[in-house]
C-alpha cells in the first residue's frame, strides 16, 4: 500500500503571492489539515477528544519547499507513518499534484499525545495503537522519504560548524 491520501485541495486565490505561487505559510495550513485527517483516521477526531480529554500536539516540524506550486493547482497530501511509541507520532507528509508522483514540498513532524487536563503527555489508547500498527503495516515496505531527518545549517568553510552571534 501506498502512503494514505490524507487531504486533497485545489490552490485558493487568498492562498497565493503575488506571482500566483502558494503561501509558504499556506504550505503548512495543508499539511496541518492532513494532519486532522489522519487524527481522523486514527479515531483522535472532535468526538474522541470531547469524550476522552485527549488531543495530539505537534512537538517539532520541519518543512521543505521542492517546487512551486501555482493558483488553481489540485493537490494532495500523501501521509507515510515513520514511527510511534506508546505516546509520540513520527510522521511525513509529502505534497503532490493529484495524481503525480513528483514531490512538491515535504513535512516531517513528531506529535505527542496529550491529555488536556494537565496538559501532560499521555498513552495512546490500544485502539489507537492497534490502527497506528495497522497503518505502519502496510507501509513498512515504502522509502524513506528522502528528505527525513535534515538538519538546518550552514557547513564551516574550514573546520566544525560555529554559531552567528
Amino acid at each position: 500500500m501506498p502512503a494514505l491520501t490524507t487531504y486533497t485541495t485545489q490552490v485558493h486565490p487568498d492562498w497565493v503571492d503575488y506571482n500566483g505561487h502558494l503561501r509558504d505559510a499556506f504550505y503548512l495550513l495543508i499539511f496541518s489539515y492532513a494532519t486532522d485527517a489522519l487524527m481522523d483516521t486514527l479515531g483522535l477526531d472532535s468526538e474522541n477528544r470531547a469524550a476522552s480529554g485527549h488531543s495530539l500536539f505537534t512537538l517539532e516540524l520541519h518543512l521543505n519547499y521542492l517546487h512551486e506550486v501555482k493558483l488553481g493547482a489540485d493537490v494532495e497530501v500523501r501521509t507515510q507513518l515513520i514511527a510511534h511509541d506508546a505516546k509520540r507520532l513520527h510522521l511525513y507528509h509529502s505534497l503532490h499534484l493529484v495524481s503525480d508522483d513528483k514531490e512538491l514540498a515535504g513535512n516531517e513532524q513528531m506529535l505527542l499525545h496529550v491529555d488536556l487536563a494537565g496538559p501532560r503527555s499521555t498513552p495512546f489508547t490500544e485502539a489507537t495503537l492497534e490502527r497506528l500498527a495497522a497503518i505502519r503495516a502496510t507501509q513498512v515496505d515504502l522509502p524513506t522519504p528522502a528528505l527525513l531527518g535534515r538538519v538546518i545549517g550552514l557547513p564551516a568553510p574550514n573546520g566544525p560548524k560555529t554559531t552567528c552571534s
